[in-house]
């Protein structure tokens, strides 16, 4: 099931034409990736006991409408698939009905050395609870 994270629009986040910037969409979509994480109880800071890290390798982002100051957004976290050392996730940004911005990426999962390993099977059982 997709995972829901609210976040706010500050001021800081717009760009010269008061909408949010488009590099700070990427940061919307990476607080409820690391929040959907969190729901499943694969946290940064277990993955870091643990020696793994999930890192993004590819993101494609289109962005259908502007958000501005004082919006509230709706970021739905869902992961399409996962194989042996990836997962495919996608997000999308709402403000009510309005899809503000999607996002599709391919996340791998490494070592704390940076060199690709696959997922525990423990890690695919938890990810898989944030499928459609």
């Amino acid at each position: 099931m997709a995972h829901q994270t609210t976040v706010s629009v500050r001021f800081s986040e717009l760009d010269p034409y008061n909408h949010v910037n488009h590099a700070v969409y990427l940061n919307y979509f990476e607080i409820a990736r690391v929040a959907a994480l969190e729901s499943v109880d694969l946290g940064i800071g277990r993955l870091r006991e643990e020696g793994h890290q999930i890192v993004v390798v590819e993101i494609t982002v289109a962005y259908r409408i502007p958000a501005a100051y004082g919006d509230t957004l709706v970021v739905s976290t869902e992961i399409e698939e996962t194989a042996r050392a990836s997962s495919r996730w996608v997000q999308e940004i709402r403000r009510g009905d309005d899809l503000i911005a999607t996002a599709r990426l391919r996340a791998a999962l490494t070592g704390a050395n940076g060199r690709p390993r696959r997922f525990p099977a423990e890690f695919v059982q938890r990810l898989n609870a944030l499928g459609s």
